[in-house]
């Protein structure tokens, strides 16, 4: 279907193979049971992060910050911290140093949401993310989602990190199923009354500016049934496990808090309901007990849903949709909102790569 040259409308033709081996056709045949039962595509609102390209890497960007923050001033604090860090300890020699530190001052201080330093491009970027929803509700881990042959429950272990690796290649053929989702997900955007009407606007925008789409891997998350729908709890993680690992220790250790079953300034993470449940017989050992047994749960046998304290929680499959134009993927628009301003967030550090902390006392 063509070089990956753009068609007139600006959206690049889509190469479709077929599937590389028999585990990619599992995928495939989960990724149609998956779509057959979606009766609505939920969206959630946007996601940020940032992508690099280098001289010659044209059209591919490779993140660099997953794609995975609330607002853009979290991505751009993100990118702030990667040039420091590569001030600090790989600049080869003092004019690298300057040029990473001309950067960091900029994003001290400046909303960028584009820079070279370098020769490599740095851009934030905006996905939108979304699921599906079906007649048993919002979309769950698919048997083909990645699941560790030996789950590691320590609290400080990940299975993977978001988009750790990834590379953006909008040439890369597709399989049909993954080829169907994106012309499927071309038109998505904000309409009706529930948006605010220069959301509403900028989204028709984007389909002009940004006519096709690509689609980062799955996240998943921890949702909360209410009376209208669901509620997202925590933030995104690379594989379900690490999802269920989250919810595991909210439901030992900080709900059991939260309805002051442990005291808050108890912050010993090994003080939780499964330790304390034993030591009583009253209603708040029964409590904890009811987080405890419900947690176990998620262990033996990787549940992806479970009730516990009137709450029904779900392990929800998310997906990222990524926006593309003639110059790459799509960066923040004028309507995305911002949690805090460009600050300073490291110590200052001088073009030699020494670091001066505030309470540095240079006078003699």
């Amino acid at each position: 279907m063509g070089h990956g040259k753009m068609q007139p409308d600006g959206v690049r033709p889509i190469k479709v193979r077929y599937p590389a081996g028999p585990v990619e056709a599992v995928v495939e045949a989960d990724a149609l049971d998956a779509a057959l039962e979606v009766d609505t595509v939920l969206v959630r609102g946007p996601l940020f992060g940032v992508v690099a390209q280098d001289a010659g890497e044209g059209p591919r960007w490779r993140v660099v910050i997953a794609v995975q923050d609330g607002f853009p001033q979290l991505a751009r604090d993100g990118l702030n911290s990667l040039l420091w860090f590569r001030a600090k300890d790989e600049a080869k020699d003092t004019a690298e140093r300057q040029a990473l530190l001309a950067a960091v001052a900029r994003l001290e201080s400046e909303r960028v949401d584009e820079l070279t330093v370098l020769g490599t491009r740095y851009r934030v970027v905006r996905a939108e993310e979304y699921t599906g929803l079906g007649p048993d509700g919002i979309e769950q881990p698919r048997p083909s989602d990645y699941e560790p042959a030996v789950p590691n429950w320590d609290r400080g272990a990940r299975d993977a990190h978001i988009d750790d690796g990834l590379v953006l290649d909008p040439d890369a053929p597709l399989t049909p199923l993954q080829a169907a989702e994106r012309l499927a997900l071309r038109d998505l955007g904000y309409a009706g009354g529930h948006f605010p009407d220069n959301v509403c606007e900028d989204s028709r925008r984007a389909l002009a500016t940004h006519p096709d789409v690509m689609l980062l891997p799955p996240v998943f998350r921890i949702v909360e049934q209410e009376e209208q729908g669901w509620k997202a709890g925590g933030g995104p993680h690379a594989t379900a496990h690490d999802a269920r690992k989250s919810l595991d220790f909210a439901l030992t250790w900080l709900e059991p808090r939260r309805q002051g079953l442990i005291p808050w300034d108890c912050d010993d993470r090994t003080v939780d309901a499964r330790a304390v449940a034993t030591q009583g017989t009253d209603p708040a050992a029964e409590q904890l007990a009811a987080y405890a047994q419900a947690a176990d749960r998620l262990r033996t046998e990787r549940a992806n849903q479970l009730e516990a304290g009137g709450t029904l929680y779900r392990i929800c499959r998310a997906r990222r949709l990524l926006r593309w134009g003639p110059d790459g993927p799509e960066g923040p628009r004028p309507s995305d909102t911002d949690g805090h301003p460009p600050s300073q967030i490291h110590p200052y550090l001088d073009e030699d790569g020494n670091v001066h902390y505030d309470d540095d006392n240079d006078e003699t």
